[in-house]
């Protein structure tokens, strides 16, 4: 315990070490308020659905009560869906920085609101925000690295390194004290931010534990490479050198290599066009004679089948019905676009059995619900809520029964926890 509290405060004493953990500390701060910040502001948008979407109905409602027309009710009426972040968002944003986390959605074609404005693939966007994944993934393998170069190329250059060598206690168990001591101040530097964060936000105690032994593993890894170049007997120089080659290649050139590599093995067209091919669906359905949509409609909703005929003029229940039969022409199209995302998705987190950077990534977004398989799950609660919404609202339309001002109480309410 001496040699343990004797190398502590010759470790204390380096005043450049105690920057460079002042300053990972700072940063990783500066990340964690950064995340809260954002979640926060994130949840207070969340919460303000509620007032809009009372102030909006209630103009559509003294408009629609005048006539009483389920269909203008449903082709007006804006119902918001929500993906509420979760109490460790803050520590890895991931996919919630580049896709909505509020959609309001109609009861008509669901495929083009929900692909508008999708251009790109979002899940495998490097490096991403400011955050305390950032932080951890990106910057503390430098600091580990400055740390830990020249433990024992500075004592060799030095002169020292054979007098150390020959002490009691010396040698490797004199390098290991001083590499873990190390690593123990980049690790509170780390952990005890997010320690402090996390408890703030509600996160529980075990995946509290489970981060910072992912936060460990990660800086013993750095520092293993760091011993293992050490062992080359170069300079320090040559050692950092080195060290931050491997940065390099290993957090930023073979992941974004990997990333384009995934991309050409598994080509996944943008969603934005599913949202062109549904609006084009909708558009040919103009041309082609009612009676041919209608029964196209009825093979997949028999409950309305037994509808009033069409007439000559208009009617909503035709226009929501050619709606539906575009997003069921896609379906093929939608399930292929899932599919390819989901196996991008995957082979991309293969690749954090070899690249730390990745796995260290993917683990974080994984707990915090913000990863690809997070926004796959809110787009199927949009799908759940948007079928309620149709039902509800064909009730009336097939029906033709009046819609007044009171049945707008009567909509299906979107809930975050089933759809």
């Amino acid at each position: 315990m001496t040699l343990w509290m004797h190398e502590a405060r010759l470790l204390l004493r380096q005043r450049l070490a105690m920057i460079a953990v002042g300053l990972l500390a700072v940063l990783t701060a500066a990340a964690l308020v950064a995340g809260m910040a954002e979640v926060g502001r994130q949840r207070a948008a969340i919460a303000a659905i509620v007032a809009a979407q009372a102030e909006d109905i209630g103009a559509i409602a003294a408009w629609v009560d005048k006539e009483k027309d389920a269909g203008s009710a449903a082709y007006y009426s804006f119902h918001p869906t929500w993906n509420a972040p979760s109490p460790l968002a803050f520590a890895a944003l991931g996919m919630r920085d580049v896709s909505p986390y509020i959609l309001r959605v109609r009861a008509l074609g669901l495929e083009a609101q929900i692909y508008d404005g999708d251009t790109f693939n979002p899940e495998l966007a490097l490096p991403g925000r400011f955050d305390f994944a950032f932080v951890l993934v990106f910057l503390a393998p430098l600091f580990v690295i400055a740390l830990c170069h020249d433990l024992t190329s500075g004592e060799r250059e030095a002169g020292r390194w054979r007098t150390l060598a020959a002490l009691p206690h010396g040698g490797a168990a004199l390098w290991r004290r001083r590499t873990l001591l190390r690593l123990a101040l980049l690790w509170a530097a780390i952990g005890v931010p997010f320690a402090v964060a996390a408890g703030i936000s509600g996160v529980a105690a075990g995946a509290i534990l489970v981060i910072l032994g992912l936060v460990l593993g990660y800086l013993l890894f750095w520092a293993g490479l760091s011993a293992l170049i050490g062992r080359l007997r170069w300079s320090s120089v040559a050692n950092a050198a080195s060290l931050a080659a491997l940065w390099l290649v290993l957090v930023l050139v073979l992941p974004t290599l990997g990333h384009v590599v995934i991309n050409r093995a598994i080509p996944v067209n943008q969603g934005a066009e599913i949202a062109l091919a549904q609006r084009e669906a909708v558009n040919h359905a103009w041309d082609i004679p009612r009676e041919d949509t209608m029964r196209a409609f009825y093979a997949s909703h028999p409950q309305w089948a037994d509808s009033a005929p069409l007439g000559t003029a208009f009617h909503y229940k035709w226009y929501f019905a050619f709606h539906q039969v575009g997003d069921e022409s896609l379906a093929g199209k939608v399930r292929t676009y899932r599919q390819g995302l989901e196996t991008r998705d995957q082979t991309a987190r293969s690749l954090g059995w070899v690249l730390p950077s990745v796995g260290v990534q993917a683990l974080l977004t994984g707990m915090a619900r913000t990863d690809l398989t997070a926004q796959l799950a809110y787009r199927d609660q949009i799908r759940d809520y948007h079928r309620r919404l149709r039902e509800f609202y064909y009730g009336y339309m097939f029906r033709d029964r009046p819609f007044g001002k009171a049945d707008f109480d009567h909509a299906p309410r979107f809930d975050a926890a089933t759809g």
